[in-house]
């Protein structure tokens, strides 16, 4: 593998591999200015703000492997009497977006490191690929007991698709103080195949194992170092390997779909009592999108109905 060509502040993309020999894929990722966006959309406390970052890095990895551009994947972690009710993220075509609901009262409680445990209670997250050229959804459901969202998402490949995996996220800030996050995503496949189909494979093999050895090795802090190329972490990792494939990268931006097409789809589902009834006094009815905490004022009377809308689709 040769010596990657110096790219300063590699922020908000990700960069696939595969090392032939020894049966494995990859992905590295890191995100900059496309999380700052998501996060500062709301005052997450540093908790909160933590924890959705990772969420986030492991979606951009995850879903930046996916083979149809139209695809989708969903992470969604919930719980019942937990202090985090509710995360969702996801990606689409290049487009990240994330919310969290929780207690803050409860939160306030907790020290400075609580586990997925502590914040989740009996949690599960659901990892979701919606592949839009076939229309096939695959689902996969992982308890959140571990202490990590990489170590659930290690478990969910594990359980779920019995693919050895490695994921590593770490966390770090700008000299501006804004949240940096890379993430370092392996996987095991066996000979002759690719993609990401259920596959089953032996869990001892031995090359997998030095794979998972020197994946081991990456830092946090060279994760989310903006000034080391993603591809400078590929090297710095299987130099000594004879070949390492580098696949085409993925850009991320910030993604939202609550434009004003998507909302009177949305308010034509309920019937003109209904969205008279979440109308106010002067007739408008606000809409929230959870994940970029925007309002969207719609004039109750101005919602035509599903069946126009669908017409005009």
């Amino acid at each position: 593998m040769t010596t990657p060509a110096t790219r300063p502040h590699d922020l908000d993309r990700a960069v696939g591999f595969t090392i032939p020999e020894r049966h494995a894929r990859g992905r590295v990722a890191r995100l900059g200015p496309v999380l700052d966006e998501i996060l500062s959309a709301h005052a997450y406390p540093p908790v909160i703000e933590r924890l959705l970052a990772e969420s986030l890095t492991l979606t951009a990895l995850l879903g930046s492997t996916l083979k149809d551009a139209g695809g989708q994947l969903t992470l969604q972690a919930q719980t019942q009497g937990g202090i985090v009710s509710l995360m969702v993220c996801d990606f689409r075509g290049g487009e990240l977006r994330g919310y969290v609901q929780f207690d803050a009262e409860r939160l306030a409680q907790l020290g400075k490191n609580p586990s997925l445990y502590a914040l989740f209670n009996q949690g599960h997250m659901a990892v979701t690929f919606d592949q839009a050229a076939t229309g096939e959804r695959y689902q996969g459901i992982v308890p959140l007991d571990s202490e990590s969202i990489a170590e659930a998402a290690e478990q969910y490949f594990l359980q779920s698709e019995q693919i050895p995996s490695l994921v590593r996220i770490g966390l770090g800030r700008d000299k501006d103080g804004q949240v940096i996050a890379g993430g370092l995503f392996l996987q095991h496949l066996p000979e002759g195949e690719d993609g990401r189909e259920r596959l089953h494979t032996r869990l001892d093999h031995p090359e997998w194992e030095t794979v998972a050895a020197l994946g081991s090795t990456m830092a946090a802090d060279e994760l989310a170092d903006p000034a080391l190329p993603l591809e400078n972490l590929i090297w710095r990792l299987f130099n000594e390997e004879r070949e390492v494939r580098l696949l085409s990268g993925v850009e991320f931006v910030r993604g939202c779909r609550c434009d004003a097409d998507y909302i009177a789809s949305v308010l034509a589902k309920f019937t003109p009592e209904d969205r008279a009834e979440m109308a106010d006094a002067q007739g408008m009815i606000q809409v929230d999108c959870a994940f970029c905490a925007r309002k969207f004022p719609v004039a109750a009377g101005s919602v035509p109905d599903a069946e126009s809308i669908s017409e005009r689709g």
